[in-house]
C-alpha cells in the first residue's frame, strides 16, 4: 500500500517564500515613513502643550524646528504648522503627504496628519 504525502511541495514553498518577500521588502521601505511620522506627532504634541502657556506662534514654529533637528525629521518644517488658537489654547497640526518608490514607476502615497489634541 501506498501512503498518501502530506506536506507543501516545492512550488508551493517557492511562491509562499517569494510572497513573503515582497511583504517584507515593502515593509522595510515603510518602516522609515511611520517612524519619521510618529517622532512629528510627538513633537506636535509636544508644542501644542508648550504653546497653551499663551506662546506666540513664531516660538512655537522655532520650538517645532529645534525638536525636528534632534529627531532627524526631514519632511516637515515650523512653517508647515497650522496653528489656531481655541478656547483650550493652542493647537497644532500638520498635514503632508510622503511618497515611497518601489519599483521602476511604482510607488505608494501615504498621507500623514497630526494634531496636538490627541
Amino acid at each position: 500500500m501506498r501512503k498518501n504525502q502530506t506536506g507543501i511541495s516545492l512550488i508551493s514553498l517557492l511562491m509562499i517564500l517569494a510572497v513573503l518577500i515582497v511583504v517584507i521588502v515593502i515593509g522595510m521601505k515603510l518602516a522609515p515613513s511611520y517612524i519619521e511620522f510618529y517622532a512629528v506627532k510627538k513633537a506636535v504634541i509636544a508644542v501644542g502643550a508648550e504653546g497653551r502657556g499663551g506662546a506666540p506662534v513664531n516660538q512655537i514654529r522655532r520650538d517645532f524646528d529645534a525638536r525636528a533637528t534632534i529627531d532627524a525629521i526631514d519632511s516637515v518644517k515650523g512653517s508647515d504648522l497650522e496653528i489656531t488658537k481655541d478656547s483650550d489654547g493652542v493647537l497644532v497640526s500638520v498635514a503632508y503627504r510622503k511618497e515611497i518608490p518601489l519599483v521602476s514607476n511604482i510607488g505608494i502615497h501615504i498621507d500623514f496628519v497630526a494634531t496636538s489634541k490627541e
